[in-house]
């Protein structure tokens, strides 16, 4: 006969039948399961609480625990039937309320689940902003990826005093920063530093994690991020700013051997983000942060590379969940910078703060070491790509005639965030002569630091990269040459070379 006890016991295996349990069965679990006699066994766990400010409830804001979403009502307050296997319960914080900061910098939207309890109250207490959030700027820092102590140092003293100095620029109450992913490069005790970096920007920031952020060696994914989530939270979640809703996603999954990985959304954060969509209204601009790309152009320019650890696998699901939306993905990884267009999604794939590996100024298809600026105007979206100690109007770099080996009689030009409506042409005294040729190419410079004899001591594994940014010209005089280059958004850069 099926009773109460095979009935709890089949808990562990269901997850629908949570909603409809009563407080008699939650205590006849806590009775028949004691939890110092069953540490490993799932037990639902109920948890009541209230979202407010200024001590008034606030209705209509998701709060969840990784598996089901549920909203406040009238009165701010939310009954969410949890369990033992999760760890935090968070709020998506609705626009017009400040981002609260962590001690170490880091954005609080969070509190963690007692799992000695079946029943708990967790309240969330935010603040109104002082100014509205319509318009609101914030920073993507991807693989600051620190090692050793000289690569904090460089974080430290070069990278983040030049994002310090972006901020101060900006001069925006409401601006918040991602890293997105890989903060430290295998060495988890670098946290430490990492937070340090992320204390100097004085705005909250929201972390992603990536492939070196991970405790490798355990048995499978599920415990991969438990260093990380002591640091940052959880590891995917939501949040609002103005008309823009945001979310962060952890693709990276674990394979259970050495530190191998694939690129891919497992379920539970599949059926969690639909469930968080239902609550966002279609036209939208929805943008997502994840660590590794869904989809790079290295997939056409490499067909004979394995791209399990460098795409996410199951993308084509996620892409047909934001249909309806205007959608960015925001990914790095990489360390080459690739714009993605594919319908409703457009995809940033972010040059690296390190770079190279911290092994010079550029990753290794030519982009600046550094980090991109998104401007919000209402539900509009724009950007910049932020080359560490370069002007921000610093876009592309010229190379004269013969510096490319492999086009010796042109000149060469990268474009590092070109997409197709930017717009290149070139000028020979002051009459526009025509728009350089887009051609597979590697970056000269890149070539010049990581190949050949004197490799960078640090990184002598590093290699050029092939990229879709690469354009080429052959003058007919040598003479007052100049090049224009328009982006997306009408800004114009030039150069005389």
């Amino acid at each position: 006969m099926f009773n109460r006890r095979d009935f709890i016991k089949s808990l562990g295996l269901t997850s629908a039948a949570w909603l409809s349990l009563g407080d008699s069965v939650l205590a006849d679990i806590q009775r028949e399961f004691p939890l110092q006699n069953q540490p490993l066994l799932f037990f639902p766990i109920r948890i009541k609480g209230k979202v407010s400010a200024a001590g008034k409830g606030i209705a209509g804001v998701s709060v969840s625990d990784g598996r089901l979403v549920v909203q406040t009502n009238a009165s701010g307050e939310f009954d969410l039937i949890s369990g033992s296997d999760r760890d935090f319960v968070f709020v998506s914080l609705p626009s017009g309320f400040e981002i609260q900061k962590l001690s170490n910098g880091s954005a609080s939207f969070f509190q963690r689940i007692d799992k000695r309890k079946t029943e708990q109250s967790l309240s969330f207490e935010l603040k109104k902003s002082s100014a509205s959030d319509s318009n609101h700027h914030f920073l993507l820092l991807s693989d600051t990826q620190i090692q050793d102590e000289y690569e904090a140092h460089q974080l430290l003293t070069v990278a983040a005093p030049d994002v310090v100095k972006t901020l101060a620029s900006l001069n925006d109450p409401n601006a918040f920063g991602i890293g997105c992913g890989d903060l430290v490069y295998d060495k988890l005790e670098l946290f430490k530093e990492y937070n340090q970096s992320v204390q100097m920007y004085n705005i909250p920031f929201f972390q992603v994690i990536g492939n070196h952020d991970m405790d490798f060696g355990v048995r499978s994914d599920a415990w991969t991020a438990s260093t990380f989530k002591g640091h940052f939270g959880p590891t995917y979640y939501s949040w609002n700013r103005g008309e823009i809703h945001y979310v962060v996603l952890d693709d990276v999954f674990y394979l259970g051997t050495g530190s191998r990985y694939i690129g891919l959304l497992p379920e539970e954060q599949l059926a969690w983000l639909e469930q968080d969509l239902k609550t966002v209204e279609k036209g939208k601009t929805v943008v997502v942060s994840l660590h590794i790309p869904t989809l790079t152009g290295a997939v056409k320019r490499y067909p004979q590379n394995d791209t399990l650890g460098g795409t996410v696998s199951n993308r084509e699901h996620l892409y047909r969940m934001l249909e309806g939306y205007q959608v960015h993905i925001l990914s790095g990884h990489t360390h080459f910078n690739d714009n993605m267009i594919n319908g409703h999604v457009y995809e940033h794939c972010h040059g690296t703060v390190c770079g190279a590996w911290w092994s010079g100024p550029i990753c290794h298809d030519g982009t600046p070491s550094g980090y991109a600026v998104y401007e919000a105007k209402g539900s509009e979206l724009r950007w910049k790509y932020k080359g560490t100690g370069l002007d921000i109007n610093e876009q592309f770099r010229v190379y004269l005639v013969g510096y490319h080996k492999d086009f010796p009689d042109h000149i060469s030009i990268n474009c590092w965030n070109y997409d197709p409506e930017w717009e290149i042409s070139w000028f020979e005294n002051g009459m526009k002569k025509g728009t350089p040729e887009k051609i597979l190419a590697v970056d000269p410079w890149s070539v010049e630091l990581h190949t050949g004899p004197n490799l960078p001591a640090r990184r002598t594994w590093v290699e050029p990269q092939l990229n879709d940014h690469m354009f080429f010209f052959k003058p007919e005089s040598k003479e007052n040459l100049t090049v224009e280059v328009k982006d997306r958004f009408g800004n114009v850069y030039s150069k005389k070379i």
